[in-house]
């Protein structure tokens, strides 16, 4: 069977791994220059195809003259997995079987470009993988495939994404052989009444109000921690936060909102409106990332001082 997969992150490299002996191009999205050099900075699925000697096709959209190559190699399945860019309706109807979308949720459910953060910024206790059959509108297609994974406690996106990819990467190739020898199910319509949806995340998203509960900051900490990354303000130069953890059974006193309170071997702590936030990792503008007692050691005063 001849597959042509879609990816451009590091979400999308274990599958591509996984049926890499039945794929005959990759295509991802082209890439952007970087930094005040404008270095090319190439992504996780260029470099995996190009170790594993796959024909690339790089595009920035399908409008490309380049998008139309996808055509030369007379494809019988697309896999789908964090690509970045829609797909139209002239390029799905390309392949003999048909083309497959891998979406890490509970499809109806996020449906969008950020169901791993959302989910972990609204607090929930799972998550999933869904495979559906792609069609011109957005994560609706029929379902071919869906599990549950659950959301472990003080997990990340990174790690999340991790996981959710390496799960996709073991299921692929079954599913994959299954359409091979019997073609594509039928599947099954989703709920589109119970349909919620992601949008793009900003920059903006990732600056932390002190107004808000610990726990909600934490999961703003966890779940930017790729990108904007969570970020505040101290002594007028922006300060990432990486990792830190809710401790809302410690009492804050009259302290106000964004006042750092202490410093212990793990971090620092800063009063929210209900709880304290241990500051475990940070990075301080023009500086390098380090622990945040590391950190709190190393700047005079650090205490009593107010995060903005």
């Amino acid at each position: 069977m001849k597959i042509i997969f879609f990816g451009s992150s590091a979400f999308s490299v274990p599958p591509l791994k996984s049926i890499r002996e039945h794929i005959t191009c990759v295509v991802t999205k082209r890439s952007k220059p970087k930094g005040r050099g404008y270095i090319l900075d190439d992504n996780e699925v260029k470099r995996a195809a190009l170790e594993l000697g796959l024909p690339l096709i790089e595009i920035n959209s399908f409008k490309d003259e380049e998008a139309q190559r996808i055509k030369e190699y007379d494809p019988e399945l697309f896999v789908v997995a964090s690509f970045g860019l829609i797909v139209p309706r002239w390029v799905l109807d390309l392949p003999a079987i048909g083309p497959v979308n891998v979406h890490p949720s509970l499809l109806p459910l996020y449906r969008g470009p950020s169901p791993m953060q959302w989910a972990i910024l609204n607090g929930d206790e799972e998550t999933g993988i869904t495979l559906i059959i792609m069609n011109e509108k957005m994560d609706e297609g029929r379902i071919i495939y869906q599990e549950r994974v659950s959301i472990k406690k003080g997990e990340n996106m990174i790690d999340l994404s991790d996981r959710l990819s390496a799960r996709v990467a073991e299921i692929l190739p079954e599913i994959v052989r299954r359409i091979g020898t019997e073609g594509m199910p039928e599947g099954s319509d989703q709920r589109h009444e119970d349909a919620t949806y992601t949008p793009i995340i900003t920059k903006e998203m990732g600056r932390i109000d002190w107004s808000k509960g610990a726990i909600e900051i934490e999961r703003q900490v966890r779940a930017f921690v790729l990108w904007p990354t969570a970020y505040t303000s101290l002594d007028g130069r922006m300060m990432k936060i990486f990792d830190a953890e809710a401790e809302e059974g410690i009492m804050q006193g009259e302290t106000g909102q964004g006042v750092v309170t202490g410093i212990t071997k793990e971090g620092f702590f800063v009063a929210t409106a209900k709880g304290l936030l241990n500051v475990r990792e940070v990075q301080l503008e023009n500086k390098k990332r380090m622990r945040a007692y590391d950190f709190a050691q190393g700047y005079r005063g650090l205490v009593g001082k107010t995060l903005k």
